[in-house]
């Protein structure tokens, strides 16, 4: 089923339809980015987008140290 989660990006409102599991998922992480119910600039946009890049390359990091660790098993 899908689910409406919204963001407020410079005074425009955005509305992302997506399914309801992965929007729980998506609020909880995005209430730790954005004010949920209010404004936000792009300025904090990028920050967000610039930690969760970093999370998502730590973790490629940990897989490639974890297949090699397995590879060598």
């Amino acid at each position: 089923m899908k689910t409406k989660v919204t963001l407020t990006l410079n005074a425009k409102r955005y509305d992302i339809d997506i399914e309801e599991d992965f929007a729980h998922f998506l609020t909880a992480q995005m209430k730790q980015d954005f004010h949920i119910e209010g404004n936000n600039d792009i300025k904090l946009l990028l920050q967000a987008y610039v930690r969760k890049s970093f999370a998502l390359y730590e973790q490629e990091k940990q897989i490639g140290d974890l297949v090699d660790r397995l590879q060598k098993l």
